[in-house]
């Protein structure tokens, strides 16, 4: 299981986060304290909030994902 954390800070970086997500074939789950949300609700993710730190869960292997969560990589 690969777990990353996140920052998403405009709509357009949740787009295309969504749209990555949407193009895999194994589930990824994104969270904020309590809350987890499937990734690849674009309004699920835009309700947890821009700015926020969020942890991406997943147990799959994509490597035009990987990019994209290494793009949005909180360092």
């Amino acid at each position: 299981m690969n777990e990353k954390q996140i920052r998403l800070r405009s709509r357009e970086e949740v787009q295309d986060f969504v749209q990555a997500a949407s193009n895999c074939n194994f589930d990824i789950d994104i969270s904020y304290d309590r809350v987890i949300i499937d990734a690849k609700s674009f309004l699920g993710v835009l309700g947890l909030g821009v700015s926020r730190v969020l942890t991406v869960t997943y147990c799959g292997k994509d490597m035009d994902f990987e990019n994209t969560v290494q793009k949005y990589a909180v360092a």
